[in-house]
């Protein structure tokens, strides 16, 4: 069965997390995404409310930029989210918006290598593994958690480009692709990934989680035209979908047709209704999937 989710964004302000992800909660939402975008809002301080403030939803951060933290703070953070709230928080990791990596001084000369030592290091820590090493941008000696998960946990990476999309699947247990991907782009990047499992002899599950762009509603249409083309994508095919729950249902099983584990609903940036898109992809969305 393909999961379904829908994201908070970071447009909204942080006080209006704990209605819309109450609602999530109550409404049988699977999973609510919530972005670390600079600058808006912390990626693990929401993540912690969100689901102190909720029972059964689970939380996926997609994503934290791996040039803002130090390998041994995101694992601190993630196995602290997994045994206070297990197997309900999904994080993804990855290179981040290199222009925002610039304005705070972190943007790394090689964004790769630095995801690529993150994840190997991530992963190991959050095993209970003890470390030392002395990568390129990852250093530790001697670390390992007092408090590491209880069981295994996965690691998602973000990713775009061909050589990261092979890194993830060589180096991570999932993938997160934008909303900037159509279904075609969906098969390209499984295409990948696979290359890269099959070059770590890696042959355990590798889920990958597909944004939708999405509007409902009378001005659906406009909505989702404008933020298409404020990102420069409204030429790009079989991208987004504006309708119905039927018309939205039908986009997200072409994306698990073309290879899509869970697509996460996103709505447009000035989506008028937070909570009713949140009840709509739950209530409305989900019983029209397999």
């Amino acid at each position: 069965m393909t999961g379904l989710g829908a994201v908070f964004r970071p447009q909204l302000p942080p006080e209006r997390l704990r209605a819309v992800v109450r609602l999530a909660d109550e409404s049988g939402l699977e999973e609510l995404w919530l972005w670390e975008d600079c600058f808006r809002e912390g990626g693990i301080s929401t993540a912690a409310a969100a689901l102190a403030w909720t029972e059964r939803v689970r939380v996926g951060v997609g994503l934290l930029p791996v040039p803002l933290r130090n390998v041994a703070i995101t694992a601190m953070e993630a196995a602290s989210l997994h045994r206070m709230f297990p197997g309900r928080a999904v994080l993804a990791v990855g290179h981040g918006v290199q222009d925002w990596m610039g304005q705070i001084g972190v943007r790394a000369e090689s964004p790769l290598t630095l995801l690529r030592e993150h994840l190997h290091a991530l992963r190991a820590l959050l095993r209970g593994d003890r470390l030392t090493t002395d990568g390129r941008y990852v250093k530790l000696d001697d670390v390992a958690l007092d408090w590491p998960p209880e069981g295994p946990v996965e690691v998602l990476a973000g990713g775009t480009g061909p050589r990261t999309l092979r890194l993830s699947g060589e180096a991570a247990d999932g993938t997160v692709l934008t909303a900037a991907t159509p279904p075609d782009g969906v098969r390209r990047a499984r295409r990948l990934i696979d290359e890269g499992r099959e070059s770590a002899g890696r042959t355990d599950p590798h889920k990958v989680v597909v944004y939708l762009l999405a509007a409902t509603g009378p001005d659906a249409a406009a909505r989702l035209r404008a933020e298409l083309e404020y990102e420069g994508l409204a030429a790009v095919p079989d991208l987004g979908v504006a309708g119905d729950a039927t018309a939205v249902a039908k986009a997200v099983q072409r994306l698990a047709d073309a290879g899509a584990d869970t697509v996460i609903l996103q709505p447009t940036g000035d989506e008028p209704d937070p909570e009713g898109f949140v009840r709509f992809t739950a209530e409305e969305v989900r019983p029209l999937l397999g």
